[in-house]
């Protein structure tokens, strides 16, 4: 059986969190759920819904570039969390730390993608704090309100459930891979990159789903975690057609790397991986359809602890993506090394 030892962020999250107590008042355990859940009053009909979010690392790693994808990916990797949650937001708060040699225009910029994720999804700024460092860094804490009797969490899952995205993957990791490995921006320029938080979506998921995860991570990497945390396998199909964004599945034609790739890298954007009782998916599928919401049927929930990718040949494909999720944090910077130990692995497993 997979652990959730067995992934080296698990462990350092672990290692943290070993040195506080746990609050009387929230409801969930570490990693089941995006966001913190609290208990606000037990007569009260809903649970406080808490994250916190930073966007740095991809900054310095020179991923992204333009100061607009910088605050509107702060905005929306936070109300992501609530979204995987079911939660109805309140608002955002912000910490922005910049250098103080980068220009109005860029500082500008940067409000201004903050700005239209927060029209886009229709919540506000309530307030923040401004910083001056050698590193640029921008964090978001958003808040909001989870029904209590409609919360999503990480665990739940039970055999047979269906499993849905709520939209095309791998933008994230196509321009993941078109930075770090020096392509051409024509071949997928940034301003493709607008990842959207689901809130509205979950809003509608959260009567149906058993469990619920966000993809920041990758889609493959929150379906290893979902087994890991569920005890569940998960039988994903490989209809990368249907799976990637468009754009991403011309991205990797032209580029000549195989699909799955897109869907195994670690910089995600923020589709819901979400299950659903294979009794509910019409009741659910109706309403969502009327919305104009068109969810993704990927996959199913198995007993057998393993993530798996089935073939339309009726090949199935055990994979373990223990070796590509630690290789990140091993592994640096070495893109080249990532990319070698990518074919390596999806050799072995017999990936396509």
């Amino acid at each position: 059986m997979n652990k959730i030892e067995e992934i080296l962020e698990n462990r350092m999250i672990n290692s943290w969190a070993r040195h506080f107590a746990h609050s009387p008042f929230q409801i969930n355990s570490t990693h089941e759920s995006d966001a913190e859940l609290i208990e606000i009053g037990k007569k009260t009909s809903s649970l406080l819904a808490v994250t916190i979010d930073s966007v740095a690392e991809e900054i310095t790693a020179g991923v992204y570039k333009d100061p607009f994808t910088m605050g509107w990916v702060a905005v929306m990797s936070s109300f992501s969390d609530l979204a995987a949650v079911g939660a109805d937001p309140l608002g955002i708060v912000m910490a922005i730390s910049y250098d103080q040699k980068r220009s109005k225009k860029f500082q500008d910029r940067m409000a201004e993608g903050i700005s239209a994720a927060c029209q886009k999804l229709g919540v506000f700024i309530l307030g923040g704090d401004t910083n001056t460092a050698r590193d640029i860094s921008l964090t978001g804490c958003a808040f909001g309100l989870v029904p209590r009797t409609q919360r999503m969490a990480r665990v739940g899952c039970r055999a047979g459930d269906v499993v849905f995205l709520t939209g095309g993957a791998g933008s994230g990791n196509a321009l993941g891979m078109m930075r770090l490995a020096h392509l051409s921006e024509e071949l997928f320029p940034e301003c493709l990159y607008r990842p959207m938080a689901r809130i509205k979506e979950a809003q509608l998921i959260r009567n149906y789903a058993t469990c619920c995860m966000d993809t920041s991570d990758g889609l493959l990497i929150t379906l290893d975690q979902l087994s890991r945390l569920n005890k569940k396998g998960f039988a994903i199909e490989a209809e990368w057609g249907k799976i990637l964004e468009p754009k991403v599945f011309e991205f990797c034609n032209k580029i000549k790397v195989p699909y799955w790739f897109m869907a195994a890298g670690i910089h995600g954007e923020f589709e819901l991986v979400f299950t659903i009782p294979p009794e509910k998916v019409n009741s659910f599928l109706h309403p969502a359809n009327r919305m104009g919401f068109h969810p993704i049927q990927v996959g199913v929930v198995k007993e057998e602890p393993h993530l798996t990718v089935d073939f339309p040949s009726g090949e199935r494909v055990a994979i373990d993506m223990a070796p590509l999720r630690n290789l990140w944090v091993t592994a640096g910077s070495d893109v080249s090394r990532c990319v070698q130990e990518y074919h390596r692995w999806g050799k072995k497993w017999g990936l396509k």
